[in-house]
């Protein structure tokens, strides 16, 4: 039996690298990738809480969009009234290598309604 040496497995790190490259290539875009969405969803929370308690003020709809597209543009408000409080629903496409996957983010917040 022949018993096999160095020389034997000269080319086999090599293949096994080149298999195993793309691979972490790919699991390292997926997280950075991740990173960048939920960074762009934390941007649109703060967007929708400071849209909330804009309405809640008494600014009008149209107002409040526009400070929340300054932050996150392309962003669409929905808003409702329940009770004592203002709501505020903010939508938008995702930005970056997401926008390929065609992602929609989405944040609401609700606030004091003082503008009565």
């Amino acid at each position: 039996m022949r018993s096999r040496s160095a020389a034997d497995d000269r080319g086999g790190v090599a293949a096994e690298f080149a298999v195993a490259l793309p691979a972490v290539v790919l699991v390292l875009g997926l997280c950075v990738g991740a990173v960048g969405v939920g960074s762009q969803h934390v941007r649109l929370q703060d967007a929708a809480a400071d849209a909330a308690r804009g309405l809640g003020r008494g600014e009008s709809a149209g107002q409040v969009t526009a400070r929340a597209a300054a932050a996150f543009p392309g962003v669409r408000l929905r808003s409702w009234t329940g009770g004592d409080l203002v709501c505020a629903r903010l939508t938008a496409a995702a930005r970056g290598p997401a926008a390929v996957a065609g992602l929609e983010l989405a944040a609401e917040s609700c606030a004091v309604d003082g503008g009565r």
